[in-house]
Formats: structure tokens, C-alpha cells, sequence
């Protein structure tokens, strides 16, 4: 059975320019503005995950992002990498949504182009973190989602996973269609090499708007993300050394003290 897969990437911020990151004041969104941005390493992963099964089974893997049109560039590089078409969700309407927003915006497009066998993303973001986005897309779609999938396999219609734990690992089977999250231990990424580059500028890479989906304007962007923080700012980083001396019970007595007095509750 050949397999569409559909695989939802996120351009984040080269770690080696963090430290032009500026948050606007009023919106309480990061500015990334003039940083250089790559593709999340997990999201390499899920690509990675995709691209084995379409080679093994056949199929098609298509690559999706919402993200300014000045990341074209990290779509190119998923097809260089092996994807054969890309969907960029890119207009200002889309600006400043939190997670909720974002998932709903790509379950759109995922809707839109489809149907696909199954969804796959990086378990979280390198930049947020918050490991929510895929979850919410197999709300949105209506499809069994599974996260921390530390391996993958596909047989006569079924996806066999194993999923790390707290207390260890869970093996699932799970019928499709559905929605996984892979953590780093699922595979290794192929690199891309000079002629992935070249037969990428020949694979379609589609810009989609606001008004190319079936979406309600109210439930995108910044105005659809019911998430909004009450603040965001730097911390103080600071060190402050004391030596406190005397009998072990002393010792243990003031450092309760100590830290009862800085609010921690002991």
C-alpha cells in the first residue's frame, strides 16, 4: 500500500543568533527579524521518518509550514532532502498565533490537499517547546495521535510503534489514518547533497493564504490564539556565595531558613 504523508515542520531560529532575539513590547511575540532560520532539528526526524516509509512502501511525503515567505529556503531544503512537494502557509493573517491557532491553520491546509494516510511532526519545537501543536492536530482532524515515538514500522495498514515512558517503554499498533510525534531516537536524518538541491528547485512549492483555506479568520492568528502572556522579559542572572559553618543540625537549620525566606516551602 503506497502512503501520503503529510510531515509539519517549523523554521526556528539558528541557536547561534538567540541573542538577537528582541520581544515586542505590546504583542508579547518574539522578533525574529533578520535571524538567520533553520529547520527544527525533530522536525528533520519526522521528515526523515517519512521519507523512509514512502521509500520502502512507495507513496508520497508532502512538507508543510506556517512561516514568512523569507523561509521558502527551509522548504527547499526538505525537498532536497527527499520530500516531493511543500506548502508554505504564509500571510500576515497567521501572525502572532499562539499553538491552538497554529494547529488549527495547519489542519486546514492538511485538509485542504489531502486526505493523507498519516501526519507526522517533531514531538515539539526548538524554539517554544511546548509539544502541543501535534496533539492539537489530531484533535483538528479528527485522527488518533501518539507522541514520543522512539521507533516506527508500518505493515499491511497498520503503524507499530514504540513509545518511551517514564517507567519505560509502550508498544502501540495503530490503524490508519493518524497523527505521530517522533522524539530524536526514532532515526537518523539523511543530509542533503548537491543534487537533492538541484532536483528541488524542480519540485512545487505552493504558498498558500488565509483565503486559500477553509478556515474562520477569528480562529487564526493572533486574534484566534486565546493564549496570551501577561508578561515576557529577560531575568536577572546573578550569584551570591555565603559559607555557612558549624555543627551538621546548624548547618541544615539554616539552610532551611534560608530558603524560607526566599519563598520555598520546606
Amino acid at each position: 500500500m503506497a502512503l501520503n504523508i503529510a510531515v509539519c515542520v517549523k523554521p526556528v531560529p539558528d541557536s547561534k543568533h538567540y541573542d538577537k532575539i528582541s520581544i515586542d513590547p505590546v504583542t508579547k511575540t518574539w522578533n525574529r527579524t533578520g535571524i538567520p532560520m533553520i529547520i527544527g532539528d525533530l522536525d528533520k526526524h519526522a521528515l526523515e521518518a517519512a521519507l523512509t516509509l514512502r521509500d520502502k512502501f512507495q507513496g508520497k511525503v508532502t512538507v508543510f509550514t506556517m512561516a514568512p515567505e523569507s523561509t521558502r529556503d527551509n522548504l527547499v531544503e526538505a525537498l532536497a532532502m527527499g520530500a516531493d512537494e511543500a506548502f508554505l502557509l504564509s500571510d500576515k493573517a497567521f501572525a502572532g498565533a499562539d499553538t491552538l491557532a497554529t494547529s488549527h491553520t495547519l489542519a486546514a491546509a492538511i485538509t485542504k490537499t489531502g486526505p493523507y494516510d498519516l501526519i507526522i511532526t517533531g514531538n515539539e519545537s526548538d524554539d517554544g517547546s511546548t509539544g502541543q501543536v501535534s496533539a492539537q492536530l489530531g484533535e483538528w482532524l479528527g485522527m488518533p495521535h501518539i507522541m514520543n515515538i522512539t521507533h516506527l514500522g508500518y505493515q499491511e495498514g497498520v503503524i507499530e510503534l514504540s513509545v518511551v515512558t517514564e517507567n519505560g517503554s509502550v508498544n502501540y499498533e495503530v490503524v490508519l489514518p493518524a497523527v505521530l510525534g517522533v522524539t530524536r531516537k526514532v532515526n537518523k536524518p539523511r543530509l542533503t547533497n548537491v543534487m537533492g538541491m538541484l532536483k528541488a528547485r524542480s519540485k512545487p512549492l505552493t504558498i498558500l493564504k488565509a483565503e486559500d483555506l477553509p478556515v474562520d479568520v477569528r480562529q487564526i492568528g493572533l486574534t484566534g490564539s486565546p493564549t496570551q502572556p501577561g508578561d515576557i522579559y529577560s531575568p536577572k542572572m546573578g550569584r551570591k556565595t555565603e559559607e555557612i559553618t558549624g555543627s551538621p543540625e546548624e548547618i541544615a537549620d539554616r539552610i532551611i531558613l534560608e530558603l524560607r525566606k526566599a519563598g520555598i516551602s520546606v
